[in-house]
């Protein structure tokens, strides 16, 4: 069976509404925090004790990635659209690309077993 790895980018306040979203889903996931700039608006946050504020050059983000069954990527694609959807620029982006094998490293199983 072909298999697909699911990557989408978020804000990384909608973390928590996504892992929901999917947790029962997919077998598993990988979440990595970090910043990132897109077309969303950039946060504003105050300075010179509160009395400015500047734009921060990066927002927060975290990227989910997992692996699933080629049947599966719509349903586990939606779910994570509508869980991290607010209607403004900079709900973030989900990439879909093939997957050429997989290895458990300790099942040794292969495939759509090892997932």
């Amino acid at each position: 069976m072909k298999m697909k790895r699911i990557e989408a980018t978020i804000q990384a306040t909608k973390m928590g509404v996504v892992t929901e979203a999917i947790n029962d889903l997919v077998g598993g996931f990988t979440i990595l925090e970090g910043n990132g700039r897109g077309s969303g608006k950039r946060q504003q946050v105050r300075s010179s004790r509160g009395t400015g504020s500047v734009t921060k050059e990066y927002n927060e983000v975290a990227t989910v990635s997992i692996i699933v069954d080629d049947s599966d990527v719509e349903k586990v694609s939606n779910a994570i659209a509508d869980a991290a959807f607010t209607g403004k620029g900079g709900d973030g982006i989900i990439v879909v690309s093939n997957i050429e094998s997989v290895l458990n490293i300790a099942t040794k199983k292969s495939g759509t077993e090892a997932l």
